[in-house]
């Protein structure tokens, strides 16, 4: 009984995340396609891309806390309740102020506006940080992945509504009028969010865990998981590659097309996130998931590297196609290792400092790309000289600036993927997944406690922090050595 009422409480959940995800989604990327319309400036849309994963990298540690501490549909409807208000703020701005000052890099309105809606964005973070966790709490253990690749699948939905429906509002409804319609579709989620019941019992205080920014209680938790903080580094380093990406990959596809082309482009091309998220809902992703992810990261960075070798269409849009497809995947490999390592009272806290140091790596890139991009690769390529040097290879055009830095970043990744298979690390936490037990989760039925599992390790107090983290790091280091 138990696990048909969570079934059916997992997928309200997916349902309401998809609505909210592609509310939020559609404003976001309505804003970048407006401003760059408007603006034509490389450097405004990757100021806007990076001060989105900033502000994740910021919230995201203090989200995790907030969702280990409280019922994960309190949580969901603060979510809703803190985008709603904001994006409501964000129209009021928008009435009260003609749009050219809005528009103005220069001037405070275009920071106040952009700001308000990526905060309304960003608040997302916490509903996804406890759409995580709701995997780990509703869902068999041995169904983890495919979970996850439901999740990615309706991440994926979200994208590709969001790709048409964006740049079809700002190309024919406006600025406005999109903020209206996002307004709304929050407010439905809000709505459903009313509706929904997750079985779950209060969360238990963690006797370690003090402040709103725990972040004691997170380390513990990923110390006690060889490995672990391995893993979280490199999909660090993996964001880093991929803010080059979420800093040129509209200015270069408005390069190709019009806003509402470019919308139906991304669509298309967000289809690959539902077909690598139905793939891992259907197959999972193996006994070695981490095996799985640093290959599938080989191969993306050299989906990166080629995809913009020439200045052709088809080239860029089946590239971006099997690269989303790969994305899924990716994710659901590290969220799955999460799930089963660390402990399910400390899993937010570990999804939110995860998501904070891969939030915090994009904008790093982004930052310094995009002015890069503008003021020195780009006029490079233009040039004789840059034409001279990379035109056998790239070919020319405006664009060929973007398609030399994007070279160049995937194949730098590919080649750091390619080493994580020699670290210990990669050999430690792969033998802690498999070993690693099932748990029942608190307040479950002893009968029903394999239906419901929780994790593995146990949640470590004060007194036990300085001891050696699992029996498998011993074991391994006989094997490997020291």
């Amino acid at each position: 009984m138990r696990s048909t009422v969570a079934s059916r409480a997992f997928a309200g959940v997916l349902v309401n995340t998809l609505i909210a995800n592609v509310t939020t989604s559609f404003l976001w990327f309505a804003l970048t396609f407006w401003v760059y319309i408007e603006t034509r400036s490389v450097l405004a849309t990757g100021i806007i891309g990076g001060a989105y994963m900033l502000f994740i990298a910021f919230f995201a540690m203090v989200f995790g806390t907030i969702v280990d501490r409280h019922r994960k549909h309190t949580v969901m409807l603060l979510s809703s309740v803190v985008s709603a208000a904001a994006f409501l703020v964000a129209g009021g701005i928008y009435l009260a102020r003609p749009e050219s000052s809005l528009l103005d890099l220069g001037g405070p309105w275009f920071w106040l506006f952009s700001g308000v809606i990526l905060f309304g964005g960003v608040i997302e973070q916490l509903r996804n940080i406890a759409l995580s966790t709701t995997v780990t709490l509703l869902v068999p253990e041995e169904r983890h992945a495919n979970a996850n690749g439901l999740v990615g699948t309706v991440q994926g939905v979200a994208f590709l509504v969001t790709s048409v429906f964006s740049g079809l509002s700002v190309g024919f409804l406006g600025m406005g009028w999109t903020l209206v319609i996002a307004i709304a579709a929050m407010a439905l989620t809000l709505v459903h969010l009313l509706f929904l019941r997750i079985p779950e019992e209060r969360p238990q205080p963690d006797p370690g865990g003090a402040g709103a920014l725990d972040l004691r209680g997170s380390a513990r938790a990923i110390r006690q998981a060889p490995g672990l903080f391995a893993l979280i580094v490199f999909s660090t380093f993996n964001n880093l590659i991929g803010g080059v990406y979420l800093a040129l990959m509209d200015p270069y596809g408005l390069t190709l097309f019009d806003a509402q082309t470019w919308g139906f482009a991304l669509a298309f091309s967000s289809t690959g996130f539902l077909i690598g998220g139905a793939l891992v809902a259907k197959f999972g992703l193996g006994a070695k998931p981490m095996r799985t992810l640093l290959l599938l990261v080989m191969a993306m960075g050299l989906l990166g590297a080629v995809f913009m070798l020439r200045e052709w269409w088809p080239l860029y849009v089946v590239g971006m196609w099997i690269y989303m497809a790969l994305v899924p995947p990716v994710e659901a490999a590290e969220q799955t290792v999460i799930q089963k390592v660390v402990p399910f009272e400390r899993q937010g806290r570990v999804f939110g400092v995860a998501a904070a140091m891969e939030a915090a790596a994009a904008p790093i890139t982004a930052f310094l790309i995009a002015p890069l991009a503008e003021f020195l690769v780009i006029p490079y390529m233009d040039g004789d000289a840059g034409r001279e040097q990379w035109g056998w290879l790239l070919g020319e055009g405006h664009a060929r600036g973007i398609a030399l830095i994007c070279l160049w970043a995937g194949l730098i990744m590919v080649v750091v993927a390619g080493l994580a298979f020699l670290t210990r690390s990669y050999r430690r936490l792969t033998a802690l997944y498999a070993q690693a037990p099932t748990q029942a989760l608190p307040g479950a039925d002893p009968a029903e406690g394999a239906e419901v599992p929780a994790h593995v390790l146990p949640v470590a107090g004060p007194a036990d922090e300085g001891e050696a983290p699992a029996p498998v790091e011993a074991e391994e280091r006989g094997r490997h050595g020291p």
